[in-house]
């Protein structure tokens, strides 16, 4: 619950924060549906403060869920902010599983890092690296990874998809949340650069032969897609 006793789900219809044709009830009922810790409501009330913009909560128990589905061992986060949907991540991932998460802002992972431990994820489960997105992830390994999601700089998206296709294993899912920027991107009269760029995220994935693709309208929505083996 909100600090206002509201759900997250709840409080974001009272902003409108709803995709066209689903029913607002169906929708918040959706978005509640596993409920969060308190460790979790901690982490988005440090996100707040810190005026960083967390994964809605039915995002990430798709996340949880894709993260289960894929076996996940080895997973890649672009935008580590305060922990929620990294956290996410590892509860469906394998025990054994290591998450390697991208932030500019160390502050952000030292809160993301209270936020895993305090959820009792062991410190050898995941590693937190500060520095641009595109600099840290070109060095990692070609084909070594299960699972890569991007909630950072909507403007590089593409880019973070590009890299994506090459960490992943055959069969390994990419995610990107924020996919439907609260209906800018469904709006063709919002052309501003972070919408363009969703856009040109969206028909890339989809016209890759190589993926097989969703569009899920949950949270502030969320894309995801399997590489082909």
């Amino acid at each position: 619950m909100t600090s206002a006793g509201m759900s997250t789900a709840a409080a974001s219809i009272k902003e409108g924060i709803i995709a066209t044709g689903i029913d607002p009830t169906s929708w918040a009922y959706a978005e509640d549906y596993t409920g969060e810790d308190e460790v979790v409501t901690g982490a988005r009330a440090s996100a707040e403060d810190s005026g960083i913009s967390s994964i809605g909560p039915g995002a990430a128990s798709a996340l949880s869920m894709l993260a289960a589905a894929a076996g996940a061992k080895a997973v890649v986060e672009i935008g580590t902010g305060t922990g929620v949907s990294g956290l996410a991540l590892l509860r469906g991932m394998r025990s054994d599983g290591t998450l390697t998460t991208v932030d500019l802002d160390a502050e952000n992972q030292r809160l993301a890092r209270k936020t895993f431990l305090d959820a009792g994820i062991p410190s050898n489960r995941f590693r937190l690296i500060a520095g641009s997105a595109l600099d840290v992830v070109t060095r990692l390994t070609d084909g070594h990874y299960d699972l890569v999601f991007c909630d950072a700089d909507k403007r590089e998206y593409t880019a973070y998809l590009h890299e994506a296709l090459r960490l992943l294993r055959p069969g390994g899912v990419v995610a990107f949340d924020n996919a439907l920027l609260r209906g800018r991107v469904a709006d063709p009269s919002h052309r501003d650069p972070d919408t363009t760029a969703v856009r040109d995220l969206i028909r890339a994935i989809r016209d890759n032969d190589d993926l097989t693709s969703a569009l899920l309208p949950t949270s502030n929505g969320l894309l995801a897609a399997v590489k082909r083996a």
